[in-house]
């Protein structure tokens, strides 16, 4: 047996696992109907991908012929993360397919949307929806936000699934042992939305509006159960817990962590929440004395709100951006600007992360200081992760710039291609930027009526970005190679 065979059997073998048990998740929306029983009807919908999920996994894990887990490498890892985030896109796009809500590109972009926490939306009037697709929804983006490929398969197959863990574009593995980082992860957030839905009610939402907020404000998702998102309640108190909600989610799980566990020591010595929390009180001040001219005494509000909203990668808004095109164009252009700085690393939002610009300041600063002193002399740069001191080396340095450069060629595509459509400039980066930053703000472009290249281009945008780019190349290069390799090893036995 070939290594490229036996690699594909143990990728067959995790795909068929996670596959078999992802109709459990799929099925939690139908739990509603408990509460709404005239949506019974609307089950069928989610029967139907569940019972072809748990089909394809019994015949995946037959082919592989394995009766156990394996250690899987990174390359592996990569593969299997790409493969089962596009297997699982798939089945959560059917249930709106099926219902007829939507055609199979919008519902492709619609659940895409959900998985990557992005919040951008094909449903013009999300009111009009079943109680059970709203709360399939948020669903997939609380369940994405903490990356479902990692909760299913490290809970389901235990500590062999590191290079998984790292695959979904987490660094901070928060304890030695995966599974139990995975356990940490699922208690804190949790915990959060249930704190937060009960928040939500106190200050006003019904239960079911509170349950969905929660979930997706934690999840930095931004899918709302209202047209006008978070703005319908016009409610100060429920901005600010939705700040803080938000906030919690745009921070990353080590630093909860080191939180929850009383090392304040450890804490402060963390560079991005003190980055984060900087570029969110600067940007306010600047936005502050122009929004004023046009949104007078509620200009606060919304600054505030939307560049927290932006930073974390949220989406959620509380008012109309649509106008801010023509009204207040510098702050589409700041928030744009925001939204590629992005959450810290490891948390749920998107974008280039706080911990790649902390460490991207500090190797300016050391570079200006070695310039400016006597003499030149190497030193180490040391940053903090959670409890951990983590040395900066060359390795590090150039894997993110690596990623700034794929980061900067996508973004550019992607806005080059919105504008080869004739939309306008400003609103071409400000979209792209909220898709492949998995924000989920908008103004005004998306909607069912986009063509569907341009859908096709957003979706792409929004998958790239959640994975962080390099991930979904080295398991495309992985795939062709060993395809490759079996038709070579097939085309010698036949000749």
């Amino acid at each position: 047996m070939t290594s490229t065979k036996y690699r594909l059997k143990v990728i067959f073998w995790y795909v068929g696992q996670l596959l078999i048990w992802f109709p459990a998740i799929l099925l939690l929306p139908t739990i509603f109907v408990i509460f709404y029983p005239e949506e019974w009807i609307y089950i069928e919908s989610f029967l139907v991908p569940s019972i072809i999920s748990f089909a394809s996994g019994v015949v995946l894990k037959k082919v592989s012929k394995l009766n156990e887990t394996r250690v899987v490498g990174y390359q592996e890892g990569a593969v299997i993360v790409v493969t089962t985030w596009c297997a699982a896109v798939v089945l959560s796009a059917l249930p709106f397919v099926i219902e007829g809500l939507l055609n199979f590109h919008q519902a492709v972009f619609e659940a895409t949307s959900g998985w990557t926490t992005t919040g951008l939306t094909m449903f013009p009037d999300v009111e009009s929806l079943p109680h059970v697709f709203l709360v399939w929804r948020s669903v997939m983006q609380f369940i994405g936000g903490a990356g479902f490929a990692v909760i299913m398969l490290a809970t389901l197959i235990g500590p062999l699934g590191a290079s998984l863990y790292s695959s979904e574009g987490r660094v901070d593995n928060i304890l030695p042992n995966v599974t139990h980082s995975t356990k940490v992860i699922m208690v804190i957030y949790v915990a959060y939305a249930a704190a937060g839905m009960f928040f939500l009610h106190m200050a006003g939402m019904p239960w079911f509006d509170a349950f969905n907020h929660s979930l997706t404000a934690l999840s930095t998702g931004g899918f709302s159960v209202k047209n006008a998102s978070i703005g319908y309640y016009d409610s100060v108190s429920i901005e600010v817990i939705t700040i803080v909600l938000m906030l919690l989610g745009g921070t990353g799980f080590g630093i909860h962590y080191t939180l929850w566990k009383g090392n304040f020591k450890a804490f402060v010595k963390n560079g991005e929440p003190w980055i984060m929390g900087s570029t969110i009180v600067i940007a306010s001040l600047f936005l502050l004395r122009p929004a004023e001219k046009v949104f007078h005494e509620k200009a606060l509000r919304y600054v505030v709100f939307q560049v927290v909203s932006a930073i974390t990668s949220t989406g959620f808004s509380n008012a109309d951006l649509v106008p801010w095109v023509t009204l207040f164009p510098i702050g589409v252009y700041l928030l744009t600007v925001i939204m590629m700085l992005g959450g810290m690393m490891d948390s749920t939002a998107g974008g280039l992360k706080q911990f790649r610009v902390f460490v991207t300041l500090k190797l300016i600063y050391r570079s200006i200081i070695n310039f400016m002193g006597p003499r030149r002399k190497v030193e180490k740069i040391i940053v903090w992760k959670g409890e951990n001191r983590k040395t900066i080396d060359d390795g590090i340095i150039k894997d993110m710039f690596v990623f700034f450069g794929v980061y900067a060629l996508t973004y550019l595509v992607g806005t080059l291609i919105l504008m080869s459509y004739g939309y306008d400039p400003l609103v071409s980066m400000f979209e792209f930027s909220s898709a492949m930053n998995a924000v989920g703000l908008s103004v005004g472009l998306t909607s069912p009526n986009l063509p569907v290249g341009v859908i096709w281009t957003m979706t792409v945008g929004m998958f790239l970005g959640r994975l962080e780019f390099l991930v979904v190349f080295y398991a495309i290069v992985r795939i062709i190679r060993d395809v490759k390799i079996l038709l070579e090893e097939r085309g010698g036995v036949n000749s």
